[in-house]
């Protein structure tokens, strides 16, 4: 795997379709986020889709702030991709194991930071964001398992 990349992967017994649904309504991002930073969706439609832009209300070390976010690859039930101002996306896929079971993948991509991708490093994103990605598939799990 690209070093630039993070990724995170966990079997659902939920179909895709039912998954998507989820990831794809921003209102419902404060429920599965892991990192404990996203408060609230602020803008946007309630599913998302190729180019839609939703903005999101943000807590870091407990300094609040809103993030304006783009979806930059979409294919229905199976994949999407969203990024703000940086040049990293938040991607999640999903591959269906059978018609009621799907193995969702999570993935923190900075491949695209060029020559500042060791900024990411130094402050730690790659093992943070592995530890908020694997709380971010067991709050999907235990959602649509419950």
């Amino acid at each position: 795997m690209d070093e630039r990349k993070v990724s995170r992967s966990a079997v659902i017994a939920a179909p895709a379709e039912k998954i998507f649904a989820i990831i794809a309504d921003p209102r419902r991002h404060p429920d599965i986020d892991g990192s404990a930073m996203v408060r609230g969706n602020l803008y946007g439609p309630e599913r998302l889709e190729a180019g839609s832009t939703f903005g999101m209300s943000m807590r870091l070390l407990g300094i609040p702030y809103r993030t304006r976010n783009r979806v930059v690859e979409y294919e229905p039930d199976r994949r999407i991709a969203w990024r703000h101002f940086g040049p990293h996306r938040w991607r999640w896929e999903l591959e269906p194991v059978d018609e009621n079971t799907t193995r969702v993948t999570e993935t923190f991509d900075y491949s695209h930071a060029g020559p500042y991708a060791f900024l990411y490093r130094l402050v730690g994103y790659p093992s943070r964001n592995a530890r908020a990605i694997e709380a971010s598939l067991q709050r999907l799990k235990q959602l649509l398992e419950a």
